[in-house]
């Protein structure tokens, strides 16, 4: 599989199928490129704020990628023109030859349509499995039952927010790190904007202490091959 990141906690993941998730292109100042070059089969929304739900419908127009969503999220964007897949936490969906299964994540939700703002149900994680398994844990707090969703799905990487004020911070996320017990994790979530700036060597300082994780900094347009 190959793990490209294309800023903030935006991620292409090529293996059985091409796996977007949380595609916030479109006035993000990390981006790698832009909303119409990118090519996908799925995509995965963990919550409806516009720095994750982000291009999504426009991506899932043009291609006619299967958006994976909350069943709550789903509902809106079936209205929306496109295919979506809506599940809810401890399910699985598999589409075309990937499985997706929906896991906590401590945030809040919301879509910002004009004139329909409203509540998006709650927020999540994914663990992706298209030939390997990555564990993209959304906006989040540490909680303890990442050590669950380790033990459970056994990822072959952990992809982390790490710039505080809105999510983990590198200290939180290095606890993460060391409850899911990844091969590999990667931080994300940070430097997008100064409320979240972050120095991704000091998750990986802290995260060597809590595990035995190696952690792979990737900027916005670098991938991984796993």
């Amino acid at each position: 599989m190959r793990i490209t990141s294309l800023g903030h906690s935006a991620f292409l993941l090529e293996g059985r199928d091409r796996v977007l998730i949380d595609p916030f292109l479109t006035g993000n100042p990390m981006a790698s490129t832009t909303a119409d070059k990118v090519d996908c089969d799925i995509i995965c929304v963990t919550h409806g704020h516009g720095d994750h739900l982000g291009d999504a419908v426009n991506i899932a127009r043009r291609t006619g990628a299967v958006v994976a969503s909350i069943i709550e999220m789903s509902e809106w964007l079936e209205k929306t023109g496109v295919k979506s897949v809506g599940f809810n936490m401890g399910g699985t969906a598999t589409i075309r030859n990937t499985k997706i299964t929906m896991v906590p994540a401590f945030h809040s939700s919301s879509i910002g349509a004009p004139g329909l703002e409203f509540s998006a149900a709650m927020a999540v994680g994914m663990v992706v499995d298209s030939g390997k398994v990555v564990y993209h844990a959304g906006d989040t707090c540490v909680f303890g039952d990442m050590k669950l969703i380790g033990e459970l799905y056994k990822p072959d990487v952990a992809l982390l927010p790490i710039g505080g004020f809105f999510t983990m911070d590198p200290r939180q996320a290095a606890m993460a790190t060391g409850l899911i017990n990844p091969k590999i994790a990667i931080p994300m979530h940070y430097g997008t904007w100064p409320p979240i700036e972050q120095d991704p060597k000091e998750f990986e300082k802290l995260a060597k202490k809590s595990s035995k994780a190696k952690i792979v900094i990737l900027k916005p347009g670098e991938h991984l091959e796993v």
